[in-house]
Order: structure tokens, then C-alpha cells, then sequence
């Protein structure tokens, strides 16, 4: 906490050093957390630019005292920018489709459509703290709500995860 206290604190006085050293270390994850949540990588590409110019031109909001990292102020900002471009796409937009070309086995390809069909916040929620391993902390920081809230919106989203993944298994019995 205190390097990122130093941190934002130098970005905040115009340290391009500073700023370089955060986009250097975030953007590649927050791009892959990106692409996975909305499924189109030229957007998730866009939105990590957007989430890291508004951090350099406004450098405002984040509040080390308050408990929260650099990291999850990032994904806060980001899931934001996120929840914004799904509600211009809408549900049968362009960034439906799964861009991101042939999966590499069968799996990934089913536990990716599985993810997709999440709500949005439920998909966030279990890849911060799945692939991110983010804190239940970090989690509430990031989309303000209590630690408590939490753990029930994981519970319920690894048990929506769960109906699909069987849904898809009954499917795949049945044909084979």
C-alpha cells in the first residue's frame, strides 16, 4: 500500500516515469480481464487506453487511505468503461462474438461460452477473484459494497457458472 501511495502520488504531480511504470505493470492483465468479460479484444484494447488516459488526465479519485489498491481502483475504472460499451453494444452487438479465434481445446471453448452467458457482473466478479486474485477487500473496494456482498454475489455466481456448465454437460450426454 505505501508503493502505491508513492506511486499515485508522482503520478498525480505529472511523473510520466510514474505512469509508464503503471501502465507497464497493469495494462496486460487488465486487457486479458478485459477480453474475457466482453469478448471482443479490439474493445477490451480500447477500453484499457481509455481506463489509463483518464488516470493520467485526471488523476482523482483514487484514495490510498481507504483501504483499496492501485490494482483495484484500475478494475473499478475499467469495469465501469466495461458496463458503458455492453450497454451501447446491447446484448446482440458486435462484441458478442468471440473474436479472439479457435481456442486451444475444446474446454476452454465451452468454459468461455459459459462465462459469456454470465451477467456481466457476475463475470467480473469471478475473474477478479479467480484469474486476478483479487481480496474479498479489494472486490468490495472496487465495486463498493460490503465484503459480505461479496461473498453472496460469488456464491451466486459460481452457482450460475455451475447450472450452465451442467446444462451444456446434459446437452453433450444426450448428442454423444
Amino acid at each position: 500500500m505505501a508503493d502505491d501511495r508513492e506511486l499515485w502520488k508522482k503520478i498525480c504531480e505529472g511523473d510520466a516515469d510514474a505512469f509508464d511504470a503503471l501502465y507497464r505493470e497493469n495494462a496486460p492483465g487488465l486487457q486479458v480481464f478485459l477480453r474475457h468479460i466482453i469478448g471482443n479484444p479490439q474493445a477490451a484494447e480500447d477500453i484499457v487506453q481509455e481506463t489509463f488516459i483518464q488516470i493520467w488526465t485526471r488523476p482523482n479519485g483514487f484514495q490510498p487511505d481507504r483501504g483499496t489498491t492501485l490494482r483495484a481502483y484500475l478494475h473499478g475504472i475499467a469495469s465501469k468503461r466495461a458496463a458503458e460499451w455492453w450497454r451501447k453494444q446491447g446484448p446482440s452487438g458486435p462484441g458478442t462474438e468471440n473474436k479472439a479465434g479457435v481456442c486451444q481445446t475444446e474446454t476452454l471453448s465451452i468454459m468461455g461460452d459459459a462465462l459469456r452467458r454470465l451477467p456481466e457482473e457476475q463475470r467480473t466478479l469471478l475473474w477478479l477473484r479467480a484469474v486476478e486474485g483479487q481480496s474479498y477487500a479489494e472486490l468490495a473496494a472496487t465495486f463498493k459494497i460490503s465484503v459480505g456482498t461479496v461473498s453472496s454475489r460469488l456464491f451466486k455466481a459460481r452457482e450460475a457458472l455451475r447450472r450452465i456448465w451442467q446444462a451444456h454437460d446434459k446437452v453433450r450426454r444426450r448428442d454423444a
